[in-house]
């Protein structure tokens, strides 16, 4: 509607006032208006609508007919241009429109959606790329069921764009079928580890926290480099997750001889963890001061993860002015108390409660932060 009340407005001050030559060339301003906003039949239209009453507004104020022509001329110029225009732009908006349905189903196909409920977790994800109209990153998570219990990771790779997406891809592939096959929590990053070395360039590297929950009120952690989890304890206080001893991120294990270890942490009814990656404690604001995450979960911590992230999210998109800088993924779990129901794992449109799981011989690694 902009652009037919502009020439409403323009005509309105030329009815109003009578000063034709000084109004009708702003007419012109109508078609470009709706170059803008609409297809280009549509800035057709307006600059037929223009012409029209510009005629008619130049005869009543008795405008020289050179003047009037001149003014025509240009008017139409104006709307043949805009035209063009409008059509560019909705090419190139179709074209978008194509890549965002790419993107969301490459999202979906990589990062797959996780369920309120896995095993005896409630869970809740937000995830925002940096390449905006993207909606892929670098950032990888993933949370799934097996025999030895749930097992989770988030983790980051170095650079951005569809090489690390690519990276992404791979590390949580080889992740999902380790998790189902080996017992050991260790040997999963391990074949993480194998995976990488093969695939990677020598400057390239992934940190992750790897877990698992492999018996009731027994959490196994491994971070590889990467910045340590938050544990909520049911009384609400935050506690972060560092790693005894560190260990370098998945890539670079050749380079530094060193293997990451196990850190076992009690985990009791309705606490909850947060693991995270740097694109959230290193988001900024307009005066430079990284957010503060810890103090925000503490602010905002609820018996909902679903309802804790999204204020999170907020209060962070706050901070940074409205746009992050880096890609950013949150996940959070939260054990439920005993007299909450049981929850239950969602996957392919059914219900499936899962059974407690075996006693693994080993479960849950750490890959310690990075030094570097």
């Amino acid at each position: 509607m902009l652009p037919f009340l502009f020439v409403a407005a323009v005509v309105f001050v030329d009815l109003a006032g009578g000063a034709g030559m000084i109004w009708l060339p702003l007419l012109a301003a109508g078609p470009a208006l709706a170059a803008i906003t609409s297809r280009p039949c549509g800035v057709l239209g307006v600059g037929f609508l223009a012409a029209a009453l510009s005629a008619v507004l130049g005869i009543r104020d008795g405008v020289p007919g050179g003047e009037l022509t001149a003014v025509l001329s240009a008017l139409s110029a104006v709307t043949l241009a805009s035209a063009l225009a409008s059509a560019l732009r909705w090419r190139r908006e179709r074209v978008l429109a194509a890549v965002r349905s790419v993107a969301e189903a490459a999202q979906h196909a990589l990062l797959a959606p996780i369920p309120a409920n896995v095993g005896p977790f409630q869970v809740a994800v937000r995830y925002s790329a940096a390449a905006a109209e993207a909606r892929i990153g670098g950032d990888l998570y993933a949370l799934v069921p097996t025999p030895y219990g749930v097992r989770m990771i988030v983790g980051d790779v170095r650079g951005k764009g569809l090489p690390a997406v690519g990276t992404a891809a791979l590390v949580l592939g080889v992740f999902r079928e380790a998790a189902y096959d080996e017992p050991d929590l260790l040997a999963v990053v391990a074949r993480i580890e194998r995976s990488l070395a093969r695939n990677l360039g020598h400057d390239d590297f992934v940190t992750a926290v790897v877990a698992g929950y492999p018996e009731p009120g027994r959490l196994e952690v491994v971070n590889c480099g990467h910045a340590p989890p938050l544990h909520v304890r049911a009384s609400g206080s935050v506690v972060s997750v560092d790693p005894v001893d560190p260990a370098p991120p998945l890539g670079l294990r050749a380079l530094t001889g060193e293997t990451p270890s196990l850190q076992v942490l009690p985990l009791a009814d309705g606490d909850q963890l947060l693991l995270y990656t740097d694109g959230v404690t290193e988001a900024r604001d307009h005066g430079r001061e990284f957010y503060a995450l810890a103090e925000g979960l503490a602010r905002h911590v609820s018996d909902e993860p679903a309802s804790t992230l999204a204020a999170l999210e907020a209060e962070l998109q706050d901070h940074v002015g409205g746009r992050l800088h880096d890609d950013a993924a949150l996940l959070l779990l939260r054990k439920p108390a005993a007299a909450d129901p049981s929850p239950v794992v969602v996957a392919g449109g059914g219900s499936v409660v899962v059974p407690s799981p075996p006693q693994p011989s080993a479960a849950g690694v750490s890959c310690g932060r990075d030094r570097g």
